[in-house]
């Protein structure tokens, strides 16, 4: 009995040994065949990128060279369209072919000068390269044959560049942070503009012989701070922490809207007195007949624009934008026409601040769309103001000249900036900062000066046309002395003598909420 125990669990031992075996060969195979397929794999892996490199250069052609080539053919497209409608504008000689020349140039004069970058040392504006390119066009003899603008052309051009500068001034009012700051924002929008037009007009009419009434137009056009230099270096220090704390970035911010408006609304009220025919008090009346229509046409199509279009819509921000813009080109170029040049300015204004306290929070996204406008509009702006500037037409004398008066008067507008903040609580390096910051000019001077030589070149007499012409070169020296000094002290200063905040999105008051040019 024990013996056939025995002999049958050694059976079954036996009976239990070869699938054990089976199995572990079973397994062998299995890792071979995983490390197979795995080497297979990676040899397929390796080969895609190859084959991918090799359709890069086939044809037709994949990719970057695909994109540049779509790109060509729709561009030749539109041109091909344009000649069949207008001929010989979009030919070299032409005004759209050198409106694309300008336009092209200014945008690359841009470009480069943003590339150019300096250790401690901030950026340099965009701007001034757009300014520089437009200058180089009209100075250099083969290119400036082929490229020239109409004067209408380019009038409407600049017309439509300030109405998007004015509406984004109205829409960047902020009642809430007006009334935060309280009266030292209105004392640095007003004090400063006025007293360098006050300036300006003195020396040019005892240094220049120039008119009073010459002189307070040429003093309103300088007297208007650029917000396009301003507000991007305000925005960098914010960000930073510098001066949050005591708020002198939505001080400079909130007051560079109101400077611009009042350097305008000057600019445009002497504009009209110097072109007219009438006695000065005809002259005045007419100017304050002008501010009244502008007022009321601004404050009817602000409410207008309160319930139209309505919330309900879809894309609203979008249908806003557009139909603010169109409004406002219509009611600028609208009033100009008809010899109303102060009134759609002011109508600009006045419908955009309406509509922007209107719409709160929900305005950025308008701001936003009317930035890209402006993005356009910009180097053709100052792509249009270097080519009006010719160096055969430039005399040494006149340049010295002009040179001194904008010192003389940027010397009153930084002392008065100084003596101003003395009674607002900022200590004597913040009053230093803020009065050198104060300074810079560029997109106010590049719409108003070319204006006042396009007014006069429709009139009989050639007297007017000398004073516009010397408007004209202070308005090109001036965006050239102050816009890139102004953005240099901003930037080489604000981190060393205005006070380091360790927390600036604590700030009540955001500039993140302030879109500008």
């Amino acid at each position: 009995m024990n013996t056939t125990e025995s002999e049958n669990e050694h059976l079954e031992d036996e009976a239990s040994s070869p699938p054990t075996s089976v199995q572990i060969l079973h397994d062998a195979n299995n890792s071979i065949y995983e490390e197979t397929k795995a080497t297979v794999v990676l040899e397929t892996e390796e080969t895609i990128p190859q084959v991918e490199k090799r359709t890069c250069i086939s044809c037709p052609p994949q990719g970057p060279l695909n994109k540049i080539i779509t790109d060509g053919v729709l561009f030749l497209s539109i041109w091909g369209i344009m000649w069949t409608l207008s001929g010989h504008e979009v030919l070299p000689g032409g005004n759209l072919f050198a409106l694309l020349v300008i336009f092209c140039s200014a945008f690359l004069g841009g470009k480069l000068l943003q590339l150019i970058k300096i250790p401690t040392v901030p950026p340099l504006p965009p701007l001034l390269g757009m300014l520089l390119a437009g200058f180089l066009i009209r100075n250099i003899p083969y290119i400036s044959a082929y490229v020239h603008v109409k004067t209408s052309w380019s009038s409407t051009l600049r017309i439509t560049a300030l109405t998007i500068i004015l509406m984004r001034a109205g829409l960047g009012l902020d009642p809430e942070a007006l009334k935060q700051l309280k009266t030292a924002c209105l004392r640095l929008s007003f004090g400063p503009c006025i007293t360098e037009a006050c300036s300006a007009a003195v020396f040019s009419h005892f240094i220049m012989k120039f008119p009073w009434k010459w002189g307070f137009l040429l003093g309103f056009m300088l007297g208007a701070v650029s917000p396009a230099v301003v507000v991007p270096s305000m925005l960098l220090l914010q960000e930073t922490g510098y001066g949050v704390e005591k708020g002198i970035p939505t001080l400079l911010v909130a007051a560079s809207s109101l400077d611009d408006i009042v350097a305008i609304t000057g600019f445009n009220i002497f504009l009209s007195l110097v072109f007219s025919t009438g006695t000065v008090i005809q002259n005045l009346l007419s100017s304050l007949r002008e501010i009244f229509i502008g007022i009321l046409i601004g404050v009817i199509l602000g409410y207008f624009i309160h319930y139209f279009p309505s919330t309900d819509q879809a894309k609203l921000p979008k249908r806003r934008a557009f139909l603010m813009l169109s409004m406002c080109i219509f009611v600028v170029l609208g009033s100009q026409r008809i010899g109303f040049h102060g009134s759609g300015g002011l109508s600009t204004l006045v419908l955009t601040f309406i509509a922007g306290k209107r719409w709160s929070k929900d305005k950025i996204e308008v701001q936003k769309i009317i930035a890209k406008a402006w993005n356009i509009f910009q180097p053709l702006l100052f792509g249009l103001v270097g080519s009006e500037v010719s160096v055969s037409s430039l005399e040494s004398n006149t340049i010295g000249i002009s040179v001194i008066i904008l010192s003389l008067a940027l010397c009153v507008r930084i002392l008065t900036a100084f003596v101003l903040m003395s009674f607002a609580g900022f200590t004597l390096k913040e009053k230093i900062f803020i009065a050198l910051a104060w300074m810079p000019k560029a997109t106010v001077q590049a719409v108003l000066g070319p204006l006042a030589m396009e007014t006069a070149r429709f009139t009989t007499i050639p007297e007017l046309e000398v004073y516009a012409k010397n408007v004209m070169t202070m308005a090109f020296l001036a965006i050239l002395m102050t816009a890139p000094n102004g953005a240099l002290f901003i930037g080489i200063l604000g981190p060393k003598i205005l006070t380091h905040h360790d927390e600036p999105n604590q700030v009540h008051i955001q500039l993140s909420d302030f879109q500008h040019p």
